[in-house]
């Protein structure tokens, strides 16, 4: 079963909390903190490969859920860091999160990290100093990347084969390559895309077959829209025409004005004109068909084959061949002149935009006492990573955080706005804690 989009939710693992240990052996006093760090948690990976063209596995399997780190231990031992997921996916997958594309697979062996696995936390050992010789407080290891991913499969071919539907299409690739599609004379016998490989001349071409196209396609008739996707990257298109039509030259025009509004990108791709079926037919009838084609097509080449004798097929290829290494030429000269005149971008360096924060004052808030609080929310990367990894349990802990916003200038900002003792921070989306210990 052949399925191009799929959902699921991708969880990458949690890392695990730093500990508070102390050592204790015999004959030794006060020996010191020797509580060890968290281990990370372990990422969700994508890899393309040749050997799967389905999601279908997604739709059995919605949760990717990657190993979460171990918990620290004494004596300064670091807790295990949790297995990266690794999951294997077709070439031409497109991910994206909230609508907005995060890798795209499109060669094979390809690695991306989707999802990254928290940080784990320090363990008291690692707060250890000449004036904190007993620190009684670890982080919390912070959770993994969690959210919806939208997989998105698109064909990788160097030709598509578009047209109405009993054109001819899936008989070609059958005859041309061996590819075995579904054969039948009566419309949208082809439901699902289809691949195959056509040698020409010691090379060979990849070719798409795509279920035919109706007027209305690019706004979901006949699910054209999900099709076209599946020719969005080939190199050429092959324009597959029924010489029976009573009108060629409007089926010709019908899927050119599908395709504009679907993509102008993919109205511009170079097209190759294909009357099919020609066997049988007067060699008048078929040039009056491709003079009437010639007419509308503004300069593209128009051929006339039959599938079935195998009369034109050989040309057809090698002049597809031809029009895709000439694309895929303009393709790679394109990307270097885009890569020799780019320009060197100067900007803010990314720890100075991970130190950067904000503070907001939210609607007043009354505490445990009946006393009215006011309340700040603080954003900024860095000070909610910090947050995150902090255990309000444990007082000192909640004080270091405090001793952190005094250094990056937030404490004294919260002041300027009239903060006091007891109002109440929110950094993030952590729990919320008063300004001054109470």
């Amino acid at each position: 079963m052949f399925v191009d989009t799929a959902k699921v939710t991708v969880r990458a693992g949690k890392g695990g909390d730093g500990v508070v240990s102390f050592r204790h052996e015999i004959y030794i006093d006060k020996g010191g903190p020797d509580g060890g760090d968290g281990g990370r948690g372990g990422d969700v990976v994508f890899v393309a490969t040749e050997q799967l063209n389905t999601l279908l596995n997604f739709r059995y399997k919605p949760e990717l859920k990657a190993d979460d780190g171990r918990s620290g231990s004494k004596r300064k031992m670091s807790g295990r860091s949790g297995k990266a997921l690794v999951v294997k996916v077709p070439v031409g997958t497109i991910v994206k999160r909230n609508g907005r594309v995060i890798a795209d697979l499109v060669d094979p062996g390809k690695e991306v990290v989707i999802a990254r696995g928290g940080d784990g936390g320090f363990g008291n050992a690692h707060f250890k100093s000449s004036t904190r010789q007993t620190p009684r407080m670890a982080e919390l290891g912070e959770a993994g990347e969690e959210f919806e991913a939208e997989l998105e499969l698109k064909l990788l071919a160097d030709v598509g084969l578009v047209g109405f539907p009993n054109a001819g299409k899936s008989t070609f690739l059958s005859v041309v390559s061996n590819a075995r599609p579904e054969i039948a004379n009566y419309e949208f016998t082809t439901l699902t895309p289809n691949l195959g490989v056509a040698d020409v001349d010691g090379g060979s071409i990849l070719i798409a077959d795509i279920p035919g196209l109706i007027e209305g396609a690019s706004e979901g008739k006949g699910l054209g829209d999900q099709f076209l996707r599946h020719v969005e990257r080939t190199a050429v298109l092959l324009h597959m025409i029924d010489t029976y039509s009573d009108d060629p030259a409007e089926k010709y025009l019908t899927v050119r004005r599908e395709l504009e509004k679907y993509s102008q990108e993919l109205a511009v791709r170079p097209e190759i004109i294909v009357l099919t079926k020609c066997e049988g037919l007067d060699d008048e009838i078929v040039a009056m068909q491709s003079t009437a084609l010639q007419n509308v097509v503004n300069g593209a080449p128009v051929l006339a084959i039959s599938s079935q004798t195998h009369a034109g097929v050989k040309e057809l290829l090698r002049l597809a061949r031809r029009e895709v290494e000439a694309y895929r030429a303009r393709e790679v000269k394109a990307v270097e002149e885009a890569t020799d005149d780019t320009v060197p971008v100067i900007s803010l360096d990314a720890a100075q935009l991970a130190d950067g924060w904000n503070v907001e004052e939210l609607p007043e808030e009354t505490n445990e006492t009946g006393e009215t609080v006011k309340v700040f929310l603080v954003t900024g990367a860095k000070i909610e990573k910090f947050a995150r990894r902090t255990n309000f349990d444990q007082f000192e802990a909640v004080n270091r955080l405090r001793d952190i916003m005094k250094k990056l200038g937030i404490t004294h900002e919260l002041i300027r706005r009239g903060a006091e003792g007891g109002s109440r921070i929110v950094i993030g989306d952590s729990q919320p804690f008063t300004l001054v210990e109470r």
